[in-house]
């Protein structure tokens, strides 16, 4: 008989085909397509379609011929949804700029009242003044009249400007002031308001505004308000030129919405641990009540918002209620999000602690059920649901050369990290915990402020480098490579994704060293903290010291760092680490689909 073993991931779904005789299964081919819809959603079945039809177009058989299609059991893991800040920038009684135009002009830091060009004729002579450039005033007549009135005795001590104009400007400047220009929202910018600007030297960066006892200094505030300013003197950190306007107290409303409490009931034990105390905190809450039965947010709060969310969302796919929509696991993450200034003029933003959260929906059978008799109705094949995947794919790993029982594994694909341990008797533990390759994307998104997820998923797929010149590029290990075409002219001085099909040059001004250690730093949150994190949990003993062989499979283990990234980190445990090779042709991959197949073989 014919029979496809079929894993829904949450990136892609993989087909094992196998003829079976007398319980010795033959593989033919495999197939693997992306999942289509939510991992354990109806939607799911046009990806099963295409990969099945995939690997029967390889083996040359049709759907007719097959007897049996077997699915995993799919717990769906949803961490796109889940970023919440721990803090917010709040300012109550200041307006900012921040935005760090590639050219400002000038150099110093100026202190006076804001007052538009236009006026500069009115102010009296001895006035200290920041003078505000419309669009429609050119560098010429605006350099005219700052020289004009400083001739009069009117202190202009620096200049915010709508248009690309501040090195034109200051160079036609009798007395040189600090100028930041490509402000768009100039009309927005309050005038008759005291307010500081700095420009720094090429390759420095601001000192006194992005030091709150500095902006303190410049307009004489105390302690309290000191507090106040803080979130602007974080912003401007790393700008090499900022302005801080001082408005009327009330101005900019205050709106805080809590990150909230989260609480976590366990089999035996319940506990609740605040948001505001960080992932480290949070993941040990979880580990104190595991296994967990659910997991709630405290309402009207972020945490509260983000879980509700995710019930909402499984409960539409599943057409459950969302009380019977359960979550059972999941992983908190510290990092940094770019949070939009309150009070800001100039789309300014903040990075402000965070924390990312992955949560795991419960297995439904019964969803994974309704899936399997749709399935059974379209393609006319009797179709069941098999095993828990970690079961399926420690089955499925055992076919690397070179293995064999006790063995532990780590599946890691896109939506969870799974661990199964066999013992020599064959006994199969698993766990099932939220967080793998999709959080490092989100992690790597959020913390480097892109819109979509595309670039993002690049960048943790593939190494860096950066376009030096036409022929030569500086990797990230700072090898260096020549090239006896130019290369693409959009790329150079540009940091680019390596791509098997080209470079691809990054948005933004981020730094090579910056993208790396955003990345490679979420790799360790995520990987590297749930393969301890689940070999613990299956380990007899509770101590993962006591596993001595650990095989990685799923697509995750393909990455081009993350396998050497565990390898290195299980070390310091005395366990054996490495990528597993499926069958002996399919590398890490395959592995649940290939132990479906063996499952039925063996009568399970």
């Amino acid at each position: 008989m014919i029979i496809a073993g079929i894993d829904i991931g949450n990136a892609s779904t993989e087909t094992a085909l196998a003829r079976v005789t007398d319980s010795t299964p033959e593989f033919l081919a495999s197939g693997i397509v992306p999942t289509t819809g939510i991992k354990g959603t109806r939607q799911n079945i046009h990806g099963v379609f295409a990969s099945l039809k995939q690997a029967l177009e390889k083996a040359g058989l049709s759907v007719e011929d097959v007897d049996l299609i077997r699915l995993n059991e799919a717990a769906p893991v949803i961490g796109d949804v889940a970023m919440e800040t721990i803090t917010e920038t709040i300012i109550t009684e200041s307006t900012m700029i921040g935005h760090n135009p590639s050219t400002p002009g000038g150099l110093g830091t100026g202190v006076g009242t804001t007052i538009n060009i236009r006026e500069l004729n009115k102010a009296s002579k001895g006035d200290a003044v920041i003078v505000i450039i419309p669009r429609e005033i050119d560098f010429d007549t605006s350099s005219a009249m700052i020289n004009k009135a400083v001739a009069a005795g009117v202190h202009v001590n620096g200049a915010i400007v709508q248009r690309d104009d501040g090195v034109l400007i200051n160079n036609r400047l009798e007395h040189k002031i600090p100028i930041v220009d490509e402000v768009g929202l100039i009309d927005k910018v309050p005038l008759g308001m005291r307010a500081a600007v700095e420009v720094a030297e090429p390759g420095r960066v601001v000192e006194q505004l992005s030091n709150p006892y500095g902006i303190a200094t410049v307009f004489d505030l105390n302690s309290d308000e000191t507090k106040q300013v803080v979130p602007i003197s974080r912003a401007l950190i790393g700008n090499r030129s900022a302005v801080v306007i001082k408005t009327p107290a009330g101005d900019v409303k205050e709106r805080k919405i809590p990150a909230g409490k989260i609480f976590i009931q366990g089999e035996h034990k319940k506990t609740e641990i605040n948001v505001d105390d960080g992932a480290e905190k949070i993941m040990e809450a979880i580990r104190s009540v595991a296994p967990i039965d659910d997991v709630t947010g405290e309402p009207g709060t972020n945490a509260g918002g983000m879980l509700e969310k995710v019930r909402q969302v499984m409960s539409n796919l599943t057409n459950q209620p969302p009380a019977n929509i359960k979550i059972q696991d999941l992983l908190a993450v510290d990092t940094f999000v770019p949070q939009k200034v309150q009070g800001g003029v100039a789309e300014e933003f903040s990075m402000e602690n965070a924390v990312g959260i992955a949560a795991m929906v419960k297995a439904d059978k019964l969803q994974m059920t309704m899936i399997a008799e749709e399935l059974q109705k379209e393609l006319g094949v009797k179709v069941e649901v098999g095993g828990v995947e970690a079961d399926m794919a420690i089955r499925g790993a055992l076919t690397t050369p070179g293995s064999n029982k006790p063995m532990a594994i780590l599946d890691m694909g896109a939506g969870s990290t799974d661990a199964a341990i066999i013992n020599r008797a064959g006994d199969i533990h698993s766990i099932h915990l939220a967080g793998a390759g999709n959080m490092v994307t989100m992690l790597i998104q959020s913390e480097l402020g892109f819109e979509d997820a595309a670039i993002p998923e690049d960048i943790k797929r593939y190494p860096l480098a950066h376009v030096e010149s036409m022929y030569h590029i500086r990797h990230e290990d700072g090898s260096v490579q020549f090239f006896s075409e130019p290369v693409d002219p959009r790329t150079f001085a540009r940091v680019v994704i390596l791509k098997p099909e080209g470079m691809v040059p990054i948005p933004g001004n981020h730094k090579m060293e910056r993208i790396v250690q955003v990345r490679q730093d979420a790799k360790q949150k995520v990987f590297v903290v749930n393969a301890i994190r689940s070999l613990e949990r299956v380990s007899p003993t509770g101590n993962a010291r006591d596993i001595e062989f650990v095989t990685m499979v799923g697509g995750s283990s393909l990455d081009f760092e993350i396998p050497q990234m565990i390898t290195d980190a299980l070390s310091r445990y005395s366990i054996v680490a490495g990528r597993a090779n499926i069958r002996g042709c399919e590398g890490p991959r395959n592995a649940v689909a290939t132990g479906l197949v063996l499952a039925y073989c063996e009568g399970e």
